[in-house]
């Protein structure tokens, strides 16, 4: 059965930096997809992060790239199969250099933390309990 992916494209100052980063939070770098342009980050079997030089990036637009540490340009939201697993990814981005955004939000059913990269690209990570899914 065909699995429909998503590729995230988000431009980066640093692209070593942004590859050490998502390293130091458990994900691999597909260098199949790689070069000195561009990396391939594998967060999961259908979600890739594609981290792309601004002058690359640049290519695929006509319109100005924003800044993401000044203005928000998109929300990237994973699950996470626990709160703990919440806190986990959170804490490890941290340590890595990002910085936390907002407040842990507990709502019972639904738990999360967000933070941003180097570069300011806000990743949420959210655990929902299965019975409250599943209705």
């Amino acid at each position: 059965m065909y699995q429909q992916m998503i590729f995230v494209n988000l431009p980066v100052n640093d692209l070593d930096a942004s590859k050490r980063f998502f390293t130091e939070l458990g994900y691999s770098i597909n260098a199949q997809f790689s070069d000195e342009k561009a990396a391939s980050v594998v967060i999961s079997d259908t979600i890739v992060a594609m981290l792309l030089t601004k002058p690359f990036y640049a290519t695929f637009t006509d319109k100005e790239i924003a800044d993401a540490t000044k203005t928000s340009e998109v929300l990237v939201c994973l699950s996470a199969e626990s709160r703990a697993k919440v806190d986990e990814l959170v804490d490890k981005a941290i340590a890595a250099g990002a910085t936390e955004t907002g407040p842990t939000q507990d709502q019972g059913f639904m738990y999360g933390r967000a933070f941003d990269d180097l570069d300011g690209h806000t990743w949420e990570v959210i655990w929902m309990d299965p019975a409250v899914i599943e209705g």
